[in-house]
């Protein structure tokens, strides 16, 4: 992921700029673990449950057991044409501060074999 974001970060493309901002609001952990692995994990505002972000639009959420597997899948998606940095940053910020309304509003999904 960070070659990839490294390779393009000049330039001014939605695509870039949606990196670009996501990058900025994620924590030097998150910020590792998105560079190292192509997802970051977030803890729910609410329950205290964490959540895997995977690079994506759309079903990349996936809810984590206690031992760190995927539990459960969400579709966590806006409901406007948004580029990938800016919906992986909207679903952060939701389950940060809002978790329960935006999983209400939410598809879920059997979460994928690892």
């Amino acid at each position: 992921m960070v070659g990839l974001f490294r390779s393009a970060r000049n330039a001014n493309t939605p695509e870039v700029r949606g990196l670009r901002l996501l990058r900025s609001w994620l924590s030097p952990a998150q910020l590792a673990q998105f560079d190292a692995k192509g997802h970051f994990d977030v803890v729910g505002g609410e329950s205290g449950k964490k959540y895997r972000i995977k690079f994506g639009i759309c079903a990349n959420v996936l809810e984590l057991s206690e031992d760190g597997t995927p539990k459960v899948g969400w579709c966590v998606v806006p409901d406007c044409c948004l580029v990938a940095g800016d919906v992986m940053l909207a679903q952060k910020i939701a389950l940060e501060t809002f978790e329960s309304a935006a999983l209400a509003k939410a598809n879920k999904f059997g979460a994928p074999a690892r």
